[in-house]
Formats: C-alpha cells, structure tokens, sequence
C-alpha cells in the first residue's frame, strides 16, 4: 500500500483542502476579524479596550469571579461524579440501569432551565423555601449568587465527569485490584493509590469540560448571578446592550476568554500526557454485591445525588401540566401550556429541530472524514485540520457566536440572521465531540481490513463508506449523541445569531424566562 501519509491530490486529497477552507472561512477568517476589533479602532492599532477592562473593578471582577466559580464547579463535580462511577463499576447496586439512564438525562437540558427551575424551587418565595419557612421556621440559604449557581452547574456537569471515569474504569483490569488486594490495599486507600492514577488522564479530560462548560455560560448567571457578575455576561452585555455596544471592547474580552481558556486546554494536556500510559482490560472489574450499612451508605448517595440532579426537571415538567392566569399559578392542571406554546412558539419548535437535524447530518460526515484523515492520512494538512477542528471545544459559545456575526454581517457574505449561519455555528462548535469519539474507534480497527477491500477491487471512497465506517458506528453514534444533546440546549451561540425568524426553542425559553 502507499505511503499515506504523504499528500496526494487524490480523492482523500481533495477532502481535506475543502474541509479545511472550510474552517479558514467559518472558524480561522471570524477569529481573525475578531482580534482585529479588538486591537484596532479608527486611530489604528490600540490597547485601550484592554487598558478599559484590566482597570476598572466593574469588568475586572468578573473574571475572578468567573475562575472561582468555574473551579468551585469543577471540584464539586469530581468529589461527585468519580466516586459515583467507581460504585457503579465496582458494586451491585439496585436499579444501576435506571440510575444510569436519569443521570443521562439530568445533563441534557440547558443549565439555565435548572437555574429557573432551582429559582422556583428555593428562590426566595420556592416552594422548598416557603414549605421550610412554614413547617421548621427555618430559611435556606439564598439561592442567589455563588452558592446557586455552584448548585446548578455541580447537579447538572458531574454526569460529565460520571460518564467519562465509567468509561475509563471499565478498561481497568480487575487482576490490579486483586493485586492491591493482596498486598493489603483496599477501601480508599486503593482508590487514592491505585484507581485514581490510572484513569488520571480521564479525570482530567473530564475536568477540562466541566470548567469550559461553567466558564462559558452566560444563561445561568443572568438569571441567578444578581451581583455576582461573570466573563460570560459581561462579553454578551457589551456585545448586544440594548443601552450602549461596544463591539471593539467586546471583541478584547473575547480574546482575552480564548486565551483563559487555551491556557487551561494546554495546561490540561500537558498534564495528560504526564500521567497516559495503555492498558487493556483481559478481566474487566467484577461487581460485588453490597451488604450493611456500607451498602445502606454507597445506595443512599447515589439515589440522593439523581434525585437531586433530576428534582428541577421533574418539577419544571409538574409545572408544565398547571393552570395558569396570566403569569400566576392556580388550582387545577390542564394542557393549556402546551396548547399556547405550540400556537405562539410553533416555528421555534420548528426551528430546534429542523436546524439540529441539518447540523448534525453535516456534522456525523464531517466528523468521520475529518477522523479517518487525522488517523489513516496524517500529514502537514490533516494535521492542521485535526488541531482547527478542536479549536471550537475551547472557545466559549458566546465567543464563537460574536466573531460569526462580526465576519458575516455585512457584503460580500452578509450571513447574519440566515439559518445557514445557524446550522455553521452548531457546525463548528460541535464537530469536536463526534471527531473525538470516532478517532478513538477508528484506532482500535486494523488497516489491514481496508488494505484487503483495496487489493479486491474496491474504490477507496466504497472501502471507506461500506467497510471502515459501519465498524466505526459505535464511536460515531456516542459522538453524534452528545453533539445532539448539546445541539438542542445551545444557548450562548444562538442567543447572537438569532432573528425571529431563526429563534430556536432554548431562546425562546430564555426570553421567556427573562420576561
């Protein structure tokens, strides 16, 4: 076979120079533009906007206050998320299949639907809140500010972590744990000195997404946050301010998210690297059945952290079934919700299909080209392709959002308020789930199989879609899930981009929210 990691402007070849004058246009030319207002106004080239946030408390608060409660979130959701998913791969534990499923579904909604829902729940007249007041005299802490929003990242982001250590923990060898078992290892001290290095690169992949994820969002600190401002809402305020914009002095908080944010991406690779090495699991982890107040503890936490990870959803669906006059709750429930959301909001529905659909088709194409060209074609140009495409996974939404609408909002690509700037925006921001997961599958399936379809006869574009990509659907399928969940709940992006025309529902959830 040839040396394919040579550039040939063949079929392979041609793929990645469209791919990549894709992100040159869609990604590398908005980016561009971006740092550029940020750097520049009439007078030429400036430091002003930068001068501006760095000196007044008013802007330069918030990104302290962003780190602390983006760490805060990312602790939470480890001290949370890892030992739930060691007591699941290591236990029995009664009804594990449907903790699973809930744990799934606590992390696909929007976290600021949670934040709306955790409001009515311990707000200052919730229902928790006023049944407190009246049965114990007691009152909760004010859910807003910090102490809020650190509840509602941490109950909806350490399924995150959940399903990353239970993936990481299924490829660890029960026979290490025999071993440690041996030596008189066990309970926590095993843990701390056994399974937690080896799935050290999982954890700290985990906990990369969970800190992007809290620094990042914008709809849960607008509703929550009160005083306790952060990057995010001040980079949209000055963005799209109803008073005053100031595009150039958003465009350098911009820059200065993507450099937090590239920093902590590096940082978090240089610390992977140190602590990766391969194992094969021979002898997958062997569950053990849970007895006594061991088994009472480890069933009661787990059960406590879904029920509370599920509480505002399964409220917020109650909420949806009662009547209301106006804004106001009364006796009785009805459909009439529904029945006024579909006639008011029926194209947002529309919308929050019809745009994920048509994304994430382009997106499960692109992802399974982009990996088979990272893997089986590496060279100078899918090397530059693979690294543009993980650029978006580090970048606030918001960010992405705002060098979109700044590129194409005027000739000869006047873009802004189409769908087709929609579907390119969930495009480039999800691509890097469904890349990520299909280069892992693709590693694991042998060159030898698509070197046999080649000597037959088989064209490399048939080898490619009838052999290599249905052994990679398990990759593609977990990577096309979680794109679509996060399709469905994308805020920050839309949230520029939109016209009435293009709202999706999350938006229009928002908006309602906000009123």
């Amino acid at each position: 076979m040839k040396n394919n990691h040579k550039f040939r402007l063949d079929i392979w070849g041609i793929i990645t120079l469209l791919t990549l004058a894709m992100y040159l246009i869609f990604m590398v030319y908005p980016l561009g533009n971006l740092i550029k207002m940020a750097f520049y106004d009439d007078d030429g080239l400036t430091l002003n906007n930068f001068i501006k946030f760095f000196s007044k408390p008013y802007y330069s608060i918030t990104l302290s206050n962003s780190f602390k409660i983006s760490l805060a979130a990312t602790a939470t959701s480890l001290l949370i998320g890892i030992p739930m998913a060691y007591f699941f791969a290591l236990y029995r534990i009664r009804g594990k299949a449907l903790l699973r499923i809930l744990i799934i579904i606590s992390s696909m909604s929007a976290p600021f639907v949670g934040a709306y829902a955790w409001i009515l729940l311990l707000g200052r007249n919730g229902v928790i809140t006023n049944f407190l007041k009246t049965l114990l005299g007691f009152t909760p802490p004010d859910i807003y500010g910090f102490n809020g929003m650190l509840l509602v990242f941490t109950s909806q982001l350490f399924s995150l972590v959940f399903l990353y250590v239970a993936g990481a923990l299924s490829k660890v060898d029960n026979s290490l744990l025999e071993a440690s078992e041996n030596m008189n290892c066990t309970g926590l001290r095993r843990f701390i000195k056994v399974i937690l290095p080896l799935i050290m690169p999982t954890v700290l992949a985990a906990a990369l997404l969970v800190f992007i994820r809290a620094l990042s969002d914008f709809g849960t600190p607008m509703l929550m946050g009160e005083g306790y401002r952060t990057f995010p809402v001040i980079l949209y305020t000055e963005f799209v301010g109803e008073v005053s914009q100031n595009k150039g002095f958003a465009s350098a908080i911009a820059v200065i998210a993507i450099i937090i944010t590239t920093v902590v991406f590096f940082a978090q690779n240089l610390a992977s690297e140190r602590n990766s090495f391969s194992m094969n699991a021979l002898h997958p982890i062997e569950e053990k059945p849970l007895h006594g107040l061991k088994g009472f503890l480890i069933h009661f936490f787990c059960y406590s952290v879904v029920g509370i990870a599920m509480l505002p959803q399964v409220y917020v669906v109650y909420c949806s079934f009662r009547k209301t006059r106006g804004s106001i709750y009364v006796d009785g429930y009805s459909l009439d919700s529904y029945r006024a959301m579909f006639d008011r909001l029926g194209s947002s529905v529309r919308n929050t299909i019809v745009i994920p659909v048509i994304a994430l088709a382009i997106v499960v194409l692109l992802a399974v080209l982009i990996a088979y060209l990272s893997v089986r074609r590496r060279n100078a140009l899918t090397g530059t392709v693979d690294t543009l495409s993980m650029v978006p996974y580090i970048i606030p939404g918001t960010v992405v959002g705002i060098a979109l609408a700044g590129a194409f909002n005027r000739h000869p690509i006047a873009l802004t308020g189409t769908t087709f700037i929609m579907v390119m925006a969930l495009i480039i921001r999800r691509l890097p789930y469904t890349i990520r997961s299909s280069v892992a599958i693709l590693h694991q399936i042998p060159i030898t199989i698509e070197e046999a379809a080649l000597s037959l006869g088989s064209t490399k574009m048939k080898t490619f879609f009838r052999i290599t990509m249905p052994m990679m659907s398990s990759g593609i399928v977990a990577g096309a899930i979680m794109s679509w969940v996060t399709m469905i709940s994308e805020l920050s992006t839309a949230m520029i981009l939109y016209t009435g025309r293009t709202q999706t529902l999350t938006v229009a959830i928002y908006t309602q929210i906000i009123r």
